[in-house]
């Protein structure tokens, strides 16, 4: 159960599992559909003067919620709500255009499905425009800098988990699902983003640092056999542990921690994949997990040798009038 869904309203509760039992949409995905939307019904409340201002926002109870107030949300209170989220919670523009697609689907599915609204208020919503920035990661030399600051009680399973990072691309998510059976003939199989689940191909770095761990990995109290990766606990091992420990060989390996994390370790092996592999990127596509191939193509991006590089090789780059008449 997501914590306090069992205090949102009917309608809320009915939408988020249509998407969830219909739609087919992952449980974490469902979370962000809950929170962004507690929000927004939070705003609503205090918007219609239902509240006193002093109110604490973040304790604002939205179980009471109902069709009669829906109705009467407008395309401006919508405009209105993202001024407030950006102004008052500091979202960055992707964090509000995450909140417009939770609108757009609630209030799409409140007309077309449920059929509380007569008319969708947010069918005109639209969402910022965010920039696209070229992905951070590390460099070949930072990546071999980062594996060999791995030390201490438990680096052979450390070593492991930055291995896959580093290798297959796989998210943080995928790697702590991951299961003993996952791994068969030199492959990984996750489970991606929407439960979608795909198989990754293990390289020669990648075999030989699971069978290290799985050598000295815990038999006895294990609480969760499935698992591949193991907490001190002998539990499977959580997203909070598995980003602490990159956090620290990040800060051993002499690198900053504000700059690199989990996710940039996933940006990091796409790029190398990309730059040094060859890779189409139709097939970096299904290694990633990407739905849209418009996300995948941000690990296209080149440095200025590259540019350079493709300049020179103009079969003109050498061709000069003049010479040529001498």
């Amino acid at each position: 159960m997501i914590n306090g869904y069992e205090a949102a309203p009917e309608l809320l509760k009915d939408f988020l599992n249509y998407m969830q039992t219909i739609k087919g949409k992952s449980v974490n995905t469902i979370q962000v559909y809950f929170y962004d939307l507690r929000v927004f019904l939070r705003f609503i409340k205090l918007h219609r003067n239902l509240l006193p201002e002093s109110t604490d926002f973040d304790s604002i109870d939205i179980s009471d919620v109902d069709e009669k107030l829906l109705k009467t949300v407008t395309l401006s209170d919508l405009y209105s709500y993202m001024s407030f989220v950006s102004n008052n919670r500091s979202n960055s523009a992707y964090a509000r255009a995450r909140k417009v697609a939770s609108l757009r689907s609630f209030f799409k599915y409140l007309t077309n499905k449920a059929k509380v609204l007569d008319k969708n208020p947010a069918l005109e919503l639209e969402s910022p425009k965010i920039v696209k920035r070229l992905p951070r990661y590390l460099n070949v030399d930072e990546s071999k800098k980062l594996l060999s600051s791995i030390d201490g009680k438990h680096s052979i399973r450390n070593y492991a988990i930055l291995t896959l990072f580093l290798n297959c691309g796989i998210r943080l998510s995928e790697l702590v699902g991951i299961n003993l059976d996952d791994i068969r003939n030199n492959s990984l199989t996750v489970i991606g983003k929407g439960d979608k689940e795909r198989t990754i191909p293990l390289n020669t770095a990648c075999i030989e640092a699971i069978n290290n761990y799985l050598k000295v990995r815990p038999v006895e109290g294990v609480k969760d056999k499935k698992a591949l990766f193991l907490s001190e606990r002998k539990q499977r091992i959580s997203k909070a542990t598995v980003q602490h420990i990159v956090k620290k060989y990040i800060i051993s390996a002499g690198l900053d921690p504000k700059r690199y994390s989990t996710h940039k370790l996933r940006h990091t092996a796409a790029t190398l994949m990309y730059r040094y592999g060859q890779v189409d990127i139709r097939a970096l596509q299904e290694l990633l997990g990407h739905e849209s191939i418009s996300t995948t193509e941000i690990y296209t991006h080149l440095d200025e040798q590259q540019l350079r590089n493709a300049v020179d090789s103009n079969p003109l780059a050498n061709f000069n009038v003049s010479k040529n008449k001498n």
